[in-house]
């Protein structure tokens, strides 16, 4: 029976990884600079091994992040505190982080932003539109 990661510390790790991608640091480099090799840092990133608080204000340190970035569209638990207001699993928000923290997510992003004229970025989400439309039709 394998053990499936906490909601939670995925979304964690996935801001984690998605931070790390953005600044364009290696797992190698973050592990280096907390003192880990990359395999924890991987295991971090998918969620397998929960990050301790102290861990985790190290990792906000070496990323330049505040700590409050890590639970930024968290899913939220059926708890007391889940009157917090973050972001509901399976929400439309919740689905639009997960996509940005994969590569593809990612990249596009990246390239997106590159592009200055807005005309140009008006046609291309015209035709991200279009496709994702006719894929609905199918």
């Amino acid at each position: 029976m394998t053990k499936v990661p906490n909601p939670i510390d995925r979304h964690v790790g996935a801001r984690v990884r998605m931070r790390r991608m953005l600044i364009g640091m290696s797992q190698e480099k973050l592990g280096e600079a907390l003192g880990l090799t990359f395999q924890q840092i991987q295991k971090y990133e998918k969620g397998a091994n929960r990050i301790s608080a102290s861990r985790l204000q190290q990792i906000s340190g070496a990323l330049n992040i505040p700590l409050a970035y890590f639970f930024k569209g968290a899913p939220v638990s059926d708890g007391p505190a889940a009157q917090g207001g973050l972001a509901e699993a399976g929400s439309e928000e919740s689905y639009f982080s997960d996509f940005v923290m994969t590569s593809e997510g990612l990249s596009l992003n990246r390239a997106f932003a590159r592009i200055s004229d807005p005309k140009v970025r008006k046609r291309i989400i015209d035709l991200v539109t279009a496709l994702a439309e006719g894929e609905e039709s199918v």
